[in-house]
């Protein structure tokens, strides 16, 4: 079962990082929540837990509104607070302190340019972190660290998106009509030859192709790698003096006689 979750995992930074062009060292913001729940379970070094979920190296971030809700917490949450202060801090234009959700939604606006992984474990964040396209989220639960799956409205960004690209814009129409026109009015300005010219030349250039594509018939042997065939030698007989061809000589078979009936006539 661990190992779907960490295909499942991986699956999903594929998705930020070809979609939205996330890259390594991956960048994550930490929310105080997310901070507290890391040391509550022990899930420490964060840097190495997180790089695990991931697959790659990481670098946390912070921000002074997230640090100073920490600190208005109280001696219950002095652990978050100092581990707060070890990381990084976003640049956040907040000079008043705002909550942490309201510090993290104006860092990741105008399409999450920065490519920030926000972990957090307020659910009221999550929900509406879920209607941003370019925007992974990671929680906590109990001692194990898991990444959201890409929402419905995020694949729904992504294809629409995908299909914009295929089309050409309204600005790319236009360019190619004015194009089309400068071409037309080009063509007006040719003279009649001109035209008639180019329709022999493609007629020619029909028949080229038409003879390149023709269908190659079977033809025969190579007469060079077949052997010659041998003629029969035909014996003539040579005629006498007279002129007159001479008549085959009969040949005559003589039979031995038994050697029983020669001791007889001996006798």
């Amino acid at each position: 079962m661990r190992v779907k979750k960490q295909k499942r995992n991986r699956r999903t930074v594929k998705f930020f990082s070809a979609c939205f062009g996330f890259r390594e060292p991956f960048k994550v913001i930490c929310d105080g929540t997310f901070i507290h729940h890391l040391l509550a379970h022990r899930l420490l070094p964060a840097d190495d837990a997180l790089a695990k979920l991931l697959g790659a190296r990481v670098t946390l971030f912070s921000s002074r509104c997230i640090t100073a809700e920490l600190k208005s917490l109280g001696q219950s949450h002095s652990e978050s607070l100092e581990a707060s202060l070890q990381l990084i801090p976003a640049s956040c234009d907040h000079e008043k302190r705002v909550n942490a959700a309201a510090c993290i939604e104006s860092i990741i606006a105008e399409g999450n340019g920065k490519h920030f992984f926000v972990a957090t474990q307020d659910i009221e964040l999550r929900r509406r972190l879920r209607e941003v396209p370019s925007v992974p989220v990671i929680y906590g639960l109990k001692n194990s660290l898991l990444i959201e799956q890409p929402s419905t409205a995020q694949r729904e960004f992504v294809k629409c998106s995908e299909e914009k690209r295929l089309h050409a814009s309204v600005s790319e129409i236009q360019i190619l009509r004015k194009e089309v026109n400068e071409t037309d009015q080009g063509r007006d300005s040719f003279d009649p030859d001109q035209s008639s010219r180019t329709r022999t030349l493609k007629r020619s250039l029909d028949s080229t192709e038409k003879s390149k594509f023709k269908r190659k018939r079977a033809k025969g042997p190579n007469p060079l790698s077949c052997k010659k065939k041998k003629s029969k030698e035909v014996s003539i007989p040579s005629p006498n003096k007279e002129g007159s061809v001479p008549a085959k000589k009969r040949k005559r078979t003589r039979k031995k006689k038994d050697s029983g009936l020669e001791q007889g006539s001996g006798s």
